[in-house]
């Protein structure tokens, strides 16, 4: 939203899926990002209401597909397709400006990756103009180490053309990267690589979440939240600044507003409204809005979502590593993660590679330990 605001695009449509309350309710008219106007602004998408229910979106390139209509009513000459779980800053002008120089039926936006971790993305080849010669999704030997990035310049009238007939074809995944893109480059499309060399990470895991959280509290961090002549916009709600008691120790922490902080917070992202007791050591974690710490915690590699409760004398992060038994994407992180509006009761403690969700008591927990690589999932809870 922010690239998009700085970028001069004053008409952008915001895809949502599951469970968007909150992301509609943080958007809001958009005028944290000045897209609140009559003409062009913010718009909330959600999948396509049908007289049978609504259909969820099957892949990247139906969910475009399913809003036709929506860019239609612009009218636009060019459709520029984002990514929502990717951290950078880039200017889409100047991305755009390349399209139109080099006459290109589409654009991608690339960047190198270390070739070990390029089996993990789509892949191009370019020749030496920058037009793309070959493209494979997730290949497990990779010709070059030119990563897709999940941004995406189309001729509106030629893609909206591929869409339509990616949505008639019930042997499509319909995805950008499976089936867009190869098609286009077997029709002979001018395609070009849109090279960028800035941060980029991709946090569509929670190792990567956690990571990309860890870079933002270096003593000199890659990605600046404070650039001044490239701002980061936010919708942030009128609360109190933070509370620092006099026995608190914090270092290497970023702290929101309204946060009272009683005990040692090390090396953590700490988010509005949190509340850490007294007695309390915290390190290498992230704490989202509005969490109630107890008294006496231990807390070690982290990720808390909202609105949890934890009680006094909980230990998280205790034992060795061990690998999750529900959930591939925290195989041998150490991570352990709390879902929202969890409560985790007093006295318990919690070992590494775990994943918590739901109201819990201490009848949950054997002896109140819940050992490394569990997962404690609650009747009609999502982990």
């Amino acid at each position: 939203m922010s690239n998009c605001a700085n970028s001069g695009i004053e008409t952008v449509g915001v895809l949502t899926q599951y469970r968007p309350l909150e992301l509609h309710t943080y958007l809001g008219t958009g005028e944290a990002w000045n897209l609140d106007r009559k003409n062009g602004g913010v718009y909330i998408l959600p999948p396509y209401a049908r007289e049978k229910g609504a259909d969820w979106y099957k892949g990247t390139a139906d969910a475009i597909y399913q809003n036709i209509n929506f860019i239609n009513k612009a009218n636009p000459d060019y459709v520029l397709i984002l990514s929502g779980d990717h951290i950078y800053t880039m200017d889409y002008a100047k991305m755009i400006e390349a399209h139109k120089m080099n006459k290109a039926e589409a654009t991608i936006g690339v960047i190198k990756v270390p070739m070990k971790e390029a089996s993990r993305f789509g892949i191009m080849s370019t020749d030496k103009e920058g037009r793309i010669t070959k493209f494979a999704e997730k290949p497990a030997k990779p010709e070059s180490n030119l990563a897709s990035m999940g941004i995406y310049i189309f001729k509106w009238k030629l893609i909206r053309q591929y869409l339509i007939d990616d949505g008639n074809d019930p042997e499509s995944e319909h995805d950008f990267g499976k089936n867009i893109i190869p098609r286009m480059l077997e029709d002979g499309r001018k395609m070009y690589a849109y090279s960028f060399d800035g941060y980029w990470r991709d946090v569509g895991t929670i190792d990567s979440l956690w990571e990309a959280n860890m870079e933002l509290i270096d003593i000199i961090p890659i990605f600046n939240l404070y650039e001044e002549f490239w701002k980061i916009y936010t919708n942030n709600s009128i609360i109190p600044p933070q509370y620092i008691s006099k026995e608190a120790v914090i270092d290497r922490s970023i702290i929101g507003d309204g946060a009272e902080i009683y005990g040692e917070i090390h090396n953590c992202v700490i988010g509005a409204g949190v509340v850490v007791g007294q007695g309390c050591v915290i390190r290498d974690s992230i704490i989202m809005q509005d969490v109630t710490i107890g008294n006496d915690c231990v807390i070690d590699k982290a990720i808390i979502a909202e609105n949890v409760k934890v009680g006094d004398n909980v230990t998280l992060g205790i034992g060795n590593e061990a690998p999750n038994k529900l959930r591939s994407d925290i195989y041998n992180s150490g991570l352990v993660t709390i879902g929202e509006n969890s409560v985790i009761p007093e006295g318990v403690q919690i070992g590494k590679n775990t994943a918590i969700s739901g109201v819990t008591s201490s009848e949950d927990y054997i002896d109140g330990v819940l050992a490394s690589g569990e997962t404690l999932i609650k009747a009609g809870d999502r982990v």
